[in-house]
């Protein structure tokens, strides 16, 4: 009898991260869900999950988890590096500290997984290494500096490092979902009015959320995007990347357009909400 597969998704404990961690139960894999609050994932009440606290900016942490899922498992077939957030607001006016902190969760920790993980795939001779970026990591929206900056960062990462692990039969996986119905609007909105709600911004700031409380009413749930990470691992050969969510069919046309006219495109958009 076959075994199951061993999946590890991060920042597991709602949205994007839930969906995958139950759409790939589904499919048969034993899923590591990894997150700060494991309630919401105990609660699913489903055998084939396994939650195990998780925080992406301790290094403590990160290797206590791989540690139990080797010592458990003793492979890794596929990790999800989903663990992440939107800090917005001006430039100008997001502490430095809070910048950090955004890098510190969508890269280092994105990056210090896959160093755990990598040596075991490495043993294996397979593995697939999924990594949530964004169509934000293709074009960028005013207030949003530290968190493109994080998936711009993600992209040329995953870029690099897809051409790294291919002698050893791994496979790099870019996802860049586009507007999504899940709790990163409100996080990230919520951070923009309390930094630039009532500052030198706040006219551009209003204009802005009210941009992207409209994007996410229009959008589609997080299951989009777990059956657009099932179907990327399922394949022998799996495109470098993949797009599904509002918007995002829309980004294969930015390299067609010079800046100034996306520019002007793109806050014709904004501006009028």
């Amino acid at each position: 009898m076959a075994r199951s597969k061993i999946a590890i998704v991060t920042g597991a404990s709602s949205g994007i991260g839930m969906a995958t961690a139950v759409k790939l139960a589904k499919k048969g894999y034993m899923v590591y869900a990894g997150a700060r609050r494991t309630q919401p994932i105990d609660d699913l009440k489903n055998t084939s999950i396994k939650s195990i606290e998780l925080d992406v900016t301790d290094d403590e942490s990160m290797k206590k988890f791989v540690e139990k899922v080797i010592n458990k498992e003793d492979t890794v077939d596929v990790l999800v590096n989903n663990a992440g957030y939107g800090s917005y607001g001006s430039l100008e006016e997001v502490p430095m500290e809070e910048a950090r902190k955004q890098l510190e969760v969508n890269v280092f920790g994105l990056a210090r997984m896959t160093q755990l993980v990598l040596p075991h795939m490495r043993k294996a001779k397979s593995g697939k290494i999924v990594n949530i970026s964004s169509v934000g990591g293709k074009f960028a929206t005013p207030f949003g500096s530290w968190y493109h900056a994080t998936k711009y960062a993600v992209e040329g990462m995953s870029d690099s490092l897809r051409n790294e692990v291919k002698q050893f039969g791994i496979d790099v996986i870019i996802i860049e979902p586009g507007g999504i119905k899940t709790a990163w609007s409100d996080i990230a909105m919520n951070g923009l009015e309390e930094t630039s709600g009532n500052g030198p911004y706040k006219k551009a700031a209003k204009k802005v959320k009210k941009f992207y409380e409209n994007v996410n009413k229009d959008s589609p749930g997080p299951k989009v995007i777990a059956e657009l990470i099932s179907e990327a691992i399922s394949v022998k050969n799996p495109r470098p990347r993949y797009r599904a969510g509002s918007g995002a069919s829309g980004i294969k046309f930015r390299p067609l357009v010079s800046d100034r006219l996306f520019d002007k495109l793109l806050m014709k958009q904004i501006n009028k909400n």
